[in-house]
């Protein structure tokens, strides 16, 4: 049997999983998934949640076989017995693959950090002045991370609804390689 895994890790695990799946149904060109194995470097991990750019837009992953290869531009891991290997040897392979952006939802420490790879290492993401943390990488990803936290799903689309009507959305989508629904 496979180790159990917490009510709260599942309830914030399918929360996380529906925002990054709504956000690659809005937007062409992307794709989200949970839990599947990718082929990286040398390991196999499974991240909690990715978005990916596909590799006919541009994107850095690719399919070999029934696995994802590469790294996805963005993986999401919820942690709570399992903070110190997210922060620690998973992180240093989504680093050291290309995983631009890493979104850990710490349960134990009731945060969230949104980790951008700028110059070889992560940085956390600075929240707004209202309190949001946007993607660098996916135009219109938008989170209210005390809603993801207290699993208000209502909230959490409600933001993400907000970052796909932005400009910045809207010139993403109007790039070379993507176009309107």
């Amino acid at each position: 049997m496979p180790s159990p895994v917490s009510l709260d890790h599942s309830s914030h695990d399918n929360l996380l999983n529906s925002w990054l799946g709504y956000y690659a149904a809005r937007t062409p060109g992307c794709g989200a998934g949970s839990s599947g194995t990718w082929l990286m470097l040398e390991d196999a991990p499974q991240p909690d949640a990715h978005l990916r750019v596909l590799p006919e837009y541009g994107g850095q992953s690719w399919v070999e076989g029934p696995y994802c290869a590469g790294a996805p531009e963005l993986a999401a891991e919820v942690s709570l017995s399992s903070a110190s290997y997210d922060l620690g040897p998973k992180m240093q392979l989504y680093r050291a693959a290309g995983v631009k952006e890493y979104v850990a939802v710490l349960l134990g420490d009731v945060r969230v950090v949104w980790y951008r790879l700028a110059g070889g290492q992560y940085l956390p993401l600075d929240a707004g002045s209202d309190g949001f943390l946007r993607s660098a990488v996916f135009p219109g990803l938008w989170l209210d991370p005390a809603a993801l936290l207290a699993l208000d799903g209502a909230r959490v689309f409600d933001v993400l609804d907000m970052g796909l009507r932005s400009p910045e959305h809207q010139d993403f989508l109007r790039t070379p390689g993507h176009r309107s629904r």
